[in-house]
């Protein structure tokens, strides 16, 4: 079964026929401009309130006038791409928690106003773990409903109120499970730094260990729930923070991924076409080959193979992690969550050298 997964490039997502080359595209551009407008938003404080507040409520206001037009039955905002695709609770939580993230980020990084206190420094750790718990209620939402249509109707599809059509099983129990071991995974809840020249708050005892486990478990999250959205939000933005730490931003992982995904989100909100009904659309396998997505003509049949893997790998690999955090802990005879328990990784190292950086 593995080997499969390694060999099938179509295990995953339906990339093939004429559109696979704007699929493609499609992918390495999300990529790219993510890696992009983090940099923007993290190199200057300009940058970062464009990003994170002027933006956001220039979005919000438009968001309003959306809503309230909607409810006065005028056409061009019932018929608005943000009104029809994106009007489920979890995009405005995200949206708006991960915004929320950045501020607070940038508050620690700035030294603005309550940033600069010391007990303000368990804030990353209290977003991060809310925008986990949001993903979970989703997760184990769609299994409900997922058992629900079984009952009903003897299939697990149903259709959200996106007009997305989704399989709920056993795999969304799993995978929500992986997240809330997820958030214990989390160490070092005060080691919390500014880098010196203000470009990064930093987490460095969050290294390759929690990265790994947060980075399947948030994948399969998109793959079970997100499906129309999973090769984009899935993969290009998983990916692009990964990316980032890895090879220049060594103890800003956090940072990045929560600028990466504010922005995404952003993005997303507004020109949701892009992923739903365009040459770069890409659904995963878990859809027969060829189904376009119809809210008035559910699935037949469904592949939910990589759904269940990725799901027990999540499972597995964040099981690994939290006994690493409590066998170091152990040893160490400190507690994972008031100190650091990585200090001896390289991550760890590298981190706290660029906290030093003049």
């Amino acid at each position: 079964m593995i080997s499969n997964i390694l060999t099938n490039p179509g295990f995953f997502f339906h990339i093939y026929g004429e559109n696979s080359g704007w699929q493609l595209l499609g992918w390495v551009l999300v990529f790219a401009s993510l890696i992009l407008a983090n940099e923007l938003a993290r190199q200057t404080k300009v940058g970062g309130i464009i990003c994170f507040l002027a933006v956001p409520g220039g979005l919000t206001i438009y968001f309003i006038v959306i809503y309230i037009c909607a409810a006065l039955n005028m056409e061009w905002a019932l018929n608005n791409q943000t009104y029809v695709h994106m009007n489920s609770w979890f995009h405005y939580a995200k949206l708006y928690a991960a915004t929320v993230g950045c501020i607070g980020f940038m508050m620690i990084k700035y030294g603005w106003g309550i940033g600069k206190q010391h007990w303000f420094k368990c804030f990353p750790f209290v977003i991060v773990a809310i925008n986990i718990l949001i993903a979970v209620a989703s997760d184990f939402e769609s299994a409900i409903k997922g058992a629900i249509a079984l009952k009903e109707t003897g299939d697990r599809w149903w259709l959200s109120s996106e007009n997305v059509w989704l399989y709920g099983g056993w795999w969304n129990w799993v995978n929500g499970i992986a997240g809330i071991i997820n958030i214990l995974c989390m160490t070092g809840w005060w080691g919390i730094y500014s880098s010196k020249k203000k470009k990064d708050m930093l987490w460095p005892d969050m290294t390759w260990v929690y990265i790994i486990a947060y980075d399947l478990w948030n994948f399969e999250y998109t793959y079970n729930n997100l499906p129309s959205h999973s090769w984009y939000c899935g993969l290009a933005l998983l990916l692009a923070p990964t990316f980032a730490n890895m090879f220049w931003n060594k103890g800003g992982w956090i940072q990045n991924r929560a600028n990466t995904l504010a922005l995404w989100c952003m993005f997303a909100q507004v020109f949701p076409l892009f992923q739903d009904n365009s040459v770069f659309t890409t659904l995963p396998s878990i859809y027969p080959v060829d189904y376009v997505m119809n809210p008035a003509v559910a699935p037949v049949g469904a592949n939910p193979t990589a759904q269940g893997i990725v799901a027990i790998l999540a499972l597995a690999v964040n099981v690994l992690a939290i006994t690493a955090v409590i066998v170091r802990s152990v040893k160490a005879k400190k507690n994972p969550y008031t100190n650091e328990i990585f200090c001896d990784q390289k991550d760890f190292i590298e981190a706290m050298a660029r906290r030093e950086e003049a």
